[in-house]
């Protein structure tokens, strides 16, 4: 498992104050000068495009999918401790319609703690937003715009592709509004996939789509696109030792909000299941220096209080030499090894990740476990992952 550095930079535009600059950015009112999309009664569905990408495919994609990309505010009372103003604090990202009831698909930290959403359509058109349900975890969230007589002929419904078939080196289209300026475009590839990296919730966000198609704060929430036209991920958050991009994006793959869509919907907050337990995979180097009698599994490092794992009485390593960690290159002695889950034979901590992720809170799970070289079960009940 590849984690990301933990100073990748959010998307967002946070705390900006009126339109005022801020962290050397400036806060744009978004354009009015685009043609609206045309309609008689509904929104259109965007049609795919040929797999090529060329000047004419390029144009064409941003010509069909720019009226179902948004600009997302959110308002939001001002917090104690900082800068005394009399003004809300505002926040720009954008969004993709997925529906003709006016779902909007966008991340979870471009609507966090807002009073208020506004929508800005393609043409200039601000409508009020409601916030349907989220998905912290996944950093994903759902809002909806009321799709009136004067909304349907500006918009247009993206249509969703299949994320499971992408390959390194496809081509990769954003289309957003960095710092502002609404409906940019961006290409690039697909640069990896199956990137792996730690929110603040301290939950990571896995299988991330990473791209160099350049995105920047105000990106967040917007849609990764296909040579086909269609969405393939959402874009979240950027490496960047700067505020601002340097080559390496991450979009949270389609088909993951694809399988929290219907919650959502529902307005439900997303949960998803906690185990409780930090380890590493184990392979025979790592098993020789913790002295372990094992070939393959999870070895546990760390059992966090009061989680599902602790209260199953699982046993995380103790430090030598009164160390807090490994001492002279040598692991931490005493953790318990997993070596399968409700049967399936684990090789890879991410294999263990993958199968609790598959469940719910309130699930329960058989861990084989080796313990000072001795077979153990365990079971488990799953519970919610702890937000923030």
């Amino acid at each position: 498992m590849q984690s990301i550095p933990k100073n990748l930079a959010l998307l967002f535009i946070g705390s900006l104050l009126g339109a005022t600059v801020a962290l050397g950015v400036s806060t744009f009112q978004p354009a009015g000068n685009h043609s609206p999309a045309t309609s008689n009664s509904s929104p259109r569905t965007v049609e795919a495009s040929p797999a090529v990408l060329g000047e004419d495919v390029t144009a064409e994609i941003y010509q069909r999918l720019t009226p179902a990309v948004v600009n997302v505010t959110n308002r939001r009372a001002p917090t104690s401790g900082g800068i005394d103003s009399p003004f809300p604090e505002r926040g720009v990202g954008s969004g993709v319609i997925v529906d003709d009831q006016g779902h909007i698909l966008t991340n979870n930290h471009v609507v966090d703690r807002a009073d208020k959403l506004d929508v800005t359509l393609v043409d200039g058109t601000r409508v009020p937003a409601q916030l349907i349900g989220r998905d912290p975890g996944n950093d994903l969230a759902l809002i909806q715009i009321e799709v009136n007589d004067r909304v349907k002929p500006k918009i247009a419904v993206a249509p969703l592709g299949d994320s499971d078939r992408l390959l390194p080196g496809q081509a990769a289209i954003a289309i957003g509004n960095p710092f502002g300026f609404q409906s940019s475009m961006t290409s690039g590839i697909v640069s990896s996939l199956g990137r792996t990296f730690a929110t603040d919730s301290g939950r990571p966000i896995r299988h991330m789509i990473q791209t160099d198609a350049a995105i920047n704060p105000g990106n967040s929430g917007g849609p990764l696109i296909n040579s086909a036209g269609q969405v393939v991920g959402i874009n979240t958050a950027i490496e960047s030792p700067v505020r601002g991009f340097v080559g390496i994006g991450f979009a949270v793959p389609i088909n993951v909000a694809r399988r929290v869509l219907p919650d959502m919907m529902a307005g439900q907050t997303v949960s998803h299941a906690w185990l409780g337990v930090s380890g590493i995979t184990l392979d025979e180097e790592t098993a020789r220096t913790a002295g372990l009698n094992a070939a393959a599994g999870v070895y546990v490092v760390h059992v966090l209080p009061n989680s599902p794992a602790d209260r199953a009485s699982l046993r995380g390593a103790i430090a030598t030499s009164g160390a807090s960690g490994a001492s002279n290159g040598q692991l931490p002695m005493g953790g318990d090894v997993v070596t399968s889950v409700d049967g399936r034979p684990l090789s890879s901590a991410d294999q263990l990740t993958d199968y609790v992720d598959s469940k719910r809170a309130g699930d329960q799970v058989t861990l084989t476990l080796l313990r000072d070289g001795n077979p153990l079960e365990v079971r488990v009940t799953l519970g919610d992952w702890p937000e923030g």
